[in-house]
């Protein structure tokens, strides 16, 4: 099976819009579609609490015509059109999709950051981890976030194996990150947040970059809007991540970040099993 990921960062901008990020993000909608992967994680949807209108619907199905999809979005008491999640699959899966709460600190399960799609021999998870924030004042929320997060994807893995994949918003090691040293204090980079996904890891996860790759650098899946040299400069971060279960590990084929072409911000990422 073959999946891919991406924090799109408004699909309504991306599908609606004219402005020239939208159109860099439409060709990365291009490269994805062209992959063909079974199941597709969207984050950082930002779509309101109704879903998509008409018009938006008609533009996703012109770029998945094969797929269906499950979303979730906002709801009170978090902000409206606030981060949000989506999975589409391929209309021959036999799927069931969920959207678990967890038990994170409010709002965090009212802001659609994760769903879980049942198959027959696998769990499927996306999820858009909260961030820090400025001046880490949501860290503590965000370590709750991490251990009730590592204490679901447990349940579900001892039912049947998990994939899980999304904006983890986390650099693990030094060597996932252009520039550790000064960033020490930075939300992603905090000490509390890496040990969170080490933990997470140890409950029974393989980080599937890691286990393809080794210990390369160099090898990002975001890069900072605010700095117009951070891509060129390849000044990135690696947050984006596909975890299995470790039961899986030994099927893994593929597992690396697409071309993203100019767009900064995330690029997608690829999962590939045998």
């Amino acid at each position: 099976m073959k999946f891919i990921s991406w924090n799109i960062d408004s699909l309504n901008a991306a599908l609606t819009s004219d402005s020239p990020r939208a159109l860099l993000t439409r060709e990365v909608l291009k490269t994805i579609a062209a992959e063909n992967a079974d199941i597709i994680a969207i984050q950082e949807t930002k779509l309101p609490s109704a879903g998509m209108n008409a018009k938006q619907k008609a533009a996703l199905a012109e770029f998945f015509p094969g797929y269906d999809y499950a979303w979730v979005s906002s709801c009170e008491p978090a902000r409206k059109g606030y981060a949000g999640t989506m999975a589409l699959y391929k209309k021959e899966l036999a799927v069931t999709a969920d959207y678990p709460k967890i038990g994170a600190p409010e709002p965090m399960d009212c802001e659609g950051r994760t769903i879980t799609l049942s198959l027959p021999d696998l769990y499927f998870n996306l999820v858009y981890t909260p961030n820090a924030g400025d001046g880490l004042r949501r860290l503590a929320d965000r370590q709750v976030w991490d251990q009730k997060y590592a204490e679901y994807l447990s349940r579900l893995d001892a039912e049947k194996p998990v994939v899980s994949c999304g904006d983890y918003n986390v650099a693990h090691k030094e060597i996932d990150l252009a520039n550790p040293e000064s960033n020490h204090m930075s939300p992603g980079f905090t000490d509390e947040e890496r040990e969170g996904f080490t933990n997470l890891l140890a409950c029974g996860f393989t980080d599937t970059f890691r286990h393809v790759h080794g210990d390369v650098t160099g090898a990002y899946s975001w890069w900072a809007q605010r700095v117009r040299t951070s891509k060129i400069n390849n000044t990135g971060w690696r947050i984006d991540y596909f975890l299995v279960s470790d039961r899986l590990k030994d099927r893994i084929l593929r597992s690396e970040m697409l071309d993203s072409g100019a767009r900064q911000d995330h690029a997608p990422i690829l999962l590939e099993l045998g």
